[in-house]
């Protein structure tokens, strides 16, 4: 495995990071069997996990934690906090109140008096920036958290928090998770060049577009399993099939499963640092596992390019973060008034 340096904080990274959103409840509840998982990979050369306290509401964090007694100094553990964890209005989002209790309930389930990297799940247009970097830099002047990051964080936004932290001499953001994937390169036209600019790592999710890059959801082929019994739109959008039943062949010629081909495309951009691989079973990880070393040439790379063309997207993930600007009526619409006026 050749390690990465994690944007400048010099901690080394694999290029493939260990997800943990499907251990627990909401994906392998065996938690014998998601240990496996977890030291197969270690012992591959993975040495960054990601988890997060939403992930089956702690059960992740709890198993991830039994699994690297014995081997947590050899591993770059990562965690988040941000989204409900639980009915109560202030267990949630980014304040001092709740980022500090958040971080205590997860070193509790973790079994770690400290975590690498701690990462706020998703922005929070409530809060301002400096209380969230104020109580981050107080964590990590604790030696709770060894660097701070953000994950699917507008490029605007990381720009804001750079500056805020330098005005202030907080610890600023070391790194940004964003969602990145053959089929969703929007990341390409400001938040990966704002992420080198800053000298920021980047671990990118979803690289096989929640199991779209994988082969197994097709066009005219009903979508089955878990995520299409939930009703992920995503999976039945035209655009995307489209697209999937063009980057198969390319994938066939080249001689690489469409698994391959997705995720040696992620890892293959200069300001990608790692991408998160999320297994829900041993056999997954081992599939993933063996296409590691997959260097894609570059006319495979431009024929993706054709197919997708860079800092575009075909559709996109129904977990995606869309700013209040653009969900909330009145942010976009004047009022009817001043149209009528105008």
């Amino acid at each position: 495995m050749k390690y990465r340096t994690l944007g400048r904080t010099g901690i080394k990274v694999s290029p493939y990071c260990l997800g943990a959103m499907m251990f627990g409840a909401a994906g392998n509840p065996d938690h014998d069997d998601s240990a496996r998982i977890i030291h197969k990979a270690l012992d591959a050369g993975v040495n960054f996990v990601d988890t997060a306290d939403i992930y089956s509401h702690g059960e992740s964090e709890e198993i991830v934690g039994k699994a690297l007694k014995g081997r947590r100094d050899d591993v770059v553990l990562a965690t988040k906090a941000h989204l409900p964890m639980g009915e109560d209005p202030n267990r949630q989002g980014s304040s001092r109140r709740w980022l500090v209790r958040a971080l205590e309930e997860s070193l509790r389930r973790l079994g770690t008096d400290h975590v690498d990297l701690f990462q706020v799940h998703r922005p929070a247009p409530d809060t301002d920036v400096e209380e969230t970097l104020s109580a981050l830099t107080d964590l990590v002047r604790a030696g709770k958290v060894r660097a701070i990051g953000s994950s699917t964080f507008p490029a605007s936004e990381i720009v804001e928090a750079q500056w805020v932290a330098e005005r202030r001499g907080l610890v600023r953001f070391r790194t940004e998770q964003p969602p990145y994937s053959i089929l969703d390169r929007r990341i390409e036209n400001e938040v990966l060049p704002v992420c080198e600019r800053y000298g920021m790592g980047t671990l990118v999710w979803s690289p096989l577009a929640q199991g779209m890059l994988t082969g197994r959801y097709r066009k005219g082929v009903p979508a089955e399993g878990k995520r299409a019994s939930h009703g992920f739109r995503h999976l039945t959008d035209e655009r995307r099939l489209d697209a999937v039943e063009r980057l198969i062949p390319v994938a066939e010629e080249a001689g690489l499963s469409l698994t391959h081909l997705a995720m040696a495309f992620v890892v293959a951009h200069p300001g990608v640092t790692s991408a998160i691989l999320g297994p829900r079973t041993v056999e997954q990880l081992d599939d993933l596992l063996a296409g590691a070393d997959t260097v894609l040439d570059d006319d495979v790379l431009d024929r993706i390019d054709a197919i997708v063309p860079p800092g575009t997207g075909v559709g996109a993930l129904d977990m995606d973060y869309r700013t209040p600007a653009v969900l909330q009526p009145l942010l976009r619409r004047r009022r009817t008034e001043d149209r009528a006026a105008a």
